[in-house]
């Protein structure tokens, strides 16, 4: 959008701020009628010949524009990461709890990151540590995918899981 100085066209189609047309006219009439009723001659459409203009207050447009894109912004879903925490001997049946916990994570369309901690020499066994992280992932993989696979980050194997589309 264009305003007022910025057109380059000597002859425009006016759109009043009603909507109705007015007819193709001069740029200076345009310019006139717009000063008239204290609004602005705002370029909409470049590409037409001739060239179409509304008039309109371009400042109360911005603001109208500002307040939609805001809500827009509010109204789409942030997906956030949630985490999961499991122990190198945490048992089945607590696997089992915790698993049910990050499906409800996936169904809610969030990010599941799951941390296994290593606590004193369990350290020595980070491949039977990785080999339960991926039957964790397979149990959750009808309603999640693995986004990262079982890496190592100080005392702790991470892994992230997606939700399916």
């Amino acid at each position: 959008m264009r305003i007022n100085e910025a057109i380059s066209a000597p002859t425009v189609r006016l759109i009043d701020d009603r909507g109705e047309q007015l007819g193709i006219m001069a740029i200076q009439d345009a310019k006139a009628k717009a000063s008239e009723k204290g609004l602005d001659v705002v370029e909409v459409s470049p590409e037409a010949n001739p060239p179409v203009c509304k008039l309109m207050d371009y400042g109360k447009h911005q603001y109208r524009q500002k307040k939609i894109d805001q809500k827009h912004r509010k109204m789409q879903k942030q997906s956030e990461v949630k985490g999961v925490r499991i122990g190198f001997r945490t048992d089945d049946h607590d696997l089992e709890v915790k698993r049910r916990q990050a499906e409800k994570f996936l169904k809610a369309r969030n990010i599941v990151k799951i941390a296994l901690i290593f606590k004193g020499r369990e350290l020595a066994h980070v491949d039977r540590a990785k080999e339960k992280l991926i039957k964790f992932a397979e149990s959750l993989e009808e309603i999640g995918s693995v986004e990262e696979g079982p890496k190592r980050q100080g005392n702790n194997l991470i892994m992230i899981l997606t939700p399916l589309k």
